[in-house]
């Protein structure tokens, strides 16, 4: 057996309230980028469900940029960290990689040759640094700020400056190279947020939590106008210029993107995006014909030139970490739920996602399974919930359990609830049965042939059976020791086999009814806790996914070969796995990603 990956439905933008979201765009025009997690994530500015991910970085990434010639992308961290990459290689190998600044890269900006790089953000000694990207060397010294620097960009023609804006509400501008100070504007009154140069060259412009936006001339610094008064209600976050120097985008707290004429600072067309604090809008970039808003929900918005009024487009998904997934009954639907306790239902063929409508969960969702037309979720908000998958809607009513419900299974309206101190069936809303136990269940699953409802144990390190009797009552019938503590038991679609994982890193398949071990092969190749197992439509493989970061497909007829994806999400544990159809497979982890995989014979 052997696999390929197939596609990729990348993570949103992370986002957080109160600090600027950097984009970067290909000066190619065909791809922007930008980062969420460990990861920087580079979508297709036409087609932006065709994604590519970087993910080299150990701790959290803060900005991407490109170089100018394109060969290259520098990526910053929380820890200070620029790495520099190739673009040309699938592997994005790694060209250079230095430690500027001792804390958070805030932005990054090339010099127009791709030779010199600067940098800024927080560090213990400075707050920006200017260097070679071939060897490190310091190119001057970027002084004179009293807090960190928020947002740096480089002049794209000679003479060459350099422009910051900070927390200390200042701007500042340095001459070079070697870059020395040459000047501070001190016209803004809060958090100087964003600034960038024309792609010309000849002006620049800032912005800042004043809600004002103000342009300079590019190689004096000398005030030349102002767009608006002020040009938002609330702070302005991030701008982008028009490609051809007379348009200025501006996206603010205020939940609205703008675009205003340099020449005369009047605006000439605005999107306004919502009432929620969702809808505030943190990062914009101008390339080409697009012109995108990122909305705090991580939400990438398309707008057109000629029509501002509306989005023309809208990319949607996750920008925290997914906990679990399902497939619908036709397969045609892959719905995920988050750690924020939202359901996203995404089109299997394109990758095209619709978050559920209505009040989400109010924390993190731990299990979502489909039955027919109906989405059930269970959350650490201690609520069972019924909802729509053909209208794409939240359920309004919520099921209370006793305790946190853990894991559910579902079948022609029944549904079984393994929470922490009991196992609870439900009909439709009412609480059919529940039977307390002195174990902690982990996971359930649910075998109507042979009406058996298996619990697992995640700290007793037994898989519980029962049998389900009459009025839904249920009667033990064996208790399958483990090695460690369950972490997910699944009945296989034809009811023949019981697979059990456990957090001693082994799964093992049992025969259905007689419970006996189906092989001696011991399934135990990943390197830490399994967490998740799904079976194929067939019942002929069982998928498992781990802490390691790995995927394995075991063979039930072949036991002894098995097909095992490496890094499967990098950097990430495995939180969830579904299949599409014998010889497709969807994964997903804490990296927000959610990945398709082909297997073949």
């Amino acid at each position: 057996m052997s696999y390929k990956h197939k596609s990729v439905f990348a993570t949103l933008p992370k986002t957080t309230r109160g600090v600027p979201l950097v984009l970067g765009g290909d000066p190619k025009g065909k791809n922007f980028l930008y980062v969420s997690g460990n990861s920087v994530i580079i979508r297709d500015i036409d087609e932006p469900l065709n994604a590519d991910i970087y993910t080299q970085h150990s701790v959290q990434t803060t900005c991407a940029k490109y170089s100018p010639s394109g060969f290259y992308i520098a990526s910053g961290d929380v820890n200070g960290k620029i790495r520099i990459w190739d673009t040309t290689q699938v592997e994005h190998i790694l060209k250079n990689e230095y430690q500027p600044l001792g804390g958070t890269i805030r932005d990054i900006s090339w010099s127009p040759d791709s030779q010199r790089m600067v940098v800024c953000g927080d560090g213990r000694e400075s707050y920006a640094r200017v260097f070679l990207a071939e060897t490190g060397s310091s190119v001057g010294e970027i002084m004179g700020h009293a807090k960190l620097i928020n947002s740096v960009d480089y002049r794209s023609v000679r003479p060459f400056r350099i422009a910051t804006a900070s927390e200390d509400n200042e701007v500042n501008l340095y001459e070079g190279p070697p870059f020395k100070f040459l000047l501070s504007k001190k016209e803004h009154t809060r958090f100087a947020n964003a600034v960038r140069f024309s792609p010309d060259g000849l002006h620049f412009a800032t912005a800042s939590a004043d809600g004002k936006c103000f342009v300079y001339d590019g190689k004096t610094g000398d005030l030349r106008a102002q767009m608006g008064e002020p040009a938002h209600s609330g702070g302005i976050y991030a701008l982008a210029w028009s490609p051809d120097n007379s348009e200025i985008m501006t996206v603010s707290g205020d939940r609205s993107a703008r675009v205003w004429a340099v020449a005369t600072g009047a605006m000439v067309g605005e999107c306004v995006f919502g009432s929620t604090v969702d809808d505030m809008q943190v990062g914009c970039l101008w390339q080409g014909a697009h012109l995108l808003s990122v909305s705090l929900s991580g939400v990438i918005n398309y707008l057109e030139r000629g029509n501002l009024s509306t989005p023309s487009r809208v990319v949607k998904g996750h920008n925290k970490p997914i906990s679990c997934v399902t497939a619908s009954d036709d397969r045609r639907t892959i719905v995920t739920g988050s750690q924020t306790g939202a359901l996203v239902c995404w089109d299997a063929a394109s990758g095209r996602a619709q978050p559920l409508i209505g009040r989400s969960h109010a924390n993190q969702v731990l299990a979502v399974v489909v039955d027919g037309d109906d989405i059930v979720s269970c959350s650490m908000d201690d609520c069972v919930r019924v909802s729509y998958l053909a209208s794409g809607e939240w359920g309004t009513h919520d099921v209370r359990m006793e305790s946190m419900p853990r894991d559910i299974a579902v079948h022609h309206g029944l549904l079984a609830v393994a929470c922490m101190n009991e196992v609870t069936l439900l009909r439709g809303d009412r609480i059919s049965s529940l039977l307390k136990v002195d174990y902690e269940p982990s996971s359930v699953t649910y075998n109507d042939a042979e009406s058996h409802l298996a619990v697992g144990g995640g700290l007793d390190h037994r898989v519980h059976v029962y049998r389900l009797q009459a009025g839904d009552q249920l009667a033990p019938m064996e208790e399958l020791q483990h090695a460690g503590g369950i972490t997910a038991v699944a009945y296989s679609p034809g009811n023949a086999c019981l697979g059990a994982a456990d957090a001693n890193r082994r799964v093992i398949v049992y025969s259905v009814p007689g419970y006996q071990r189906l092989h001696n092969v011991d399934w135990s190749t990943h390197s830490a806790r399994v967490t998740c197992i799904a079976w194929s439509p067939n019942s002929l493989f069982l998928a498992s996914g781990g802490v390691d970061t790995n995927v394995i497909v075991w063979s039930v007829r072949e036991p002894n070969k098995w097909v095992e994806i490496r890094s499967a999400h990098p950097m990430s544990p495995i939180t969830g796995l579904a299949w599409l159809s014998d010889a497709e497979l969807v994964s997903v982890g804490s990296d927000s990603n959610v990945h398709t995989w082909q297997l073949s014979q």
